[in-house]
């Protein structure tokens, strides 16, 4: 190899040298982020107080849909339940989907029909309990939020309108619907 050849080949790598420190001080000044002094994120924290007993955390938060059930809008409720249909029967003697039927469903046992296997969680939960209205709200809003380890893949429904609608519809489902809650 001649003293050309050489030198072409040394311009080559210099060349492409210069071009990439190039591009990494070009971007370095374009889209530089100033490192903070302590790494991590700051988690601000409120005192306890010293006196008194510190607040009981009662579980999630919702809004009450009792209120709302006496002008709940069956006919709402009944085109909200569309997408539940892929998973639970609610006609009366419906047999079980994926998820149990529905059918009378307020006021019974959660977790109380022998021929469909509940999560171990929803059974656990469900000990000594009924589908309240107020327990199909809070499961409705957000059933993994509400019961944890719950084996139901459903986001929830965030308006309690619409949550108030879906248990007025699922209350028509009887031959003797529940009685509306004293408000």
């Amino acid at each position: 190899m001649d003293s050309f050849e050489f030198n072409k080949v040394a311009m080559a790598f210099l060349g492409v040298v210069f071009i990439v420190m190039g591009l990494n001080f070009v971007s370095e000044s374009l889209f530089h982020i100033d490192q903070p002094e302590t790494k991590g994120y700051a988690i601000e924290v409120a005192e306890a107080s010293t006196g008194g007993a510190a607040p009981a955390d009662d579980g999630p938060k919702f809004d009450p849909v009792t209120p709302l059930l006496a002008s709940a809008d069956v006919g709402a409720g009944e085109s909200s339940i569309k997408a539940c249909v892929a998973c639970h029967t609610f006609d009366e003697g419906g047999g079980n989907k994926v998820g149990p039927a529905l059918y009378d469903i307020v006021n019974k046992a959660i977790a109380g029909d022998s021929e469909f296997k509940y999560s171990k969680a929803l059974v656990d939960y469900g000990v000594d309990k009924t589908w309240t209205y107020e327990e199909l709200n809070g499961f409705l809003w957000k059933p993994k939020t509400f019961v944890k380890g719950t084996k139901m893949g459903f986001a929830g429904v965030k308006k309690v309108e619409d949550r108030a609608n879906i248990i007025a519809y699922l209350r028509s489902l009887s031959g003797s619907p529940a009685p509306l809650p004293a408000e």
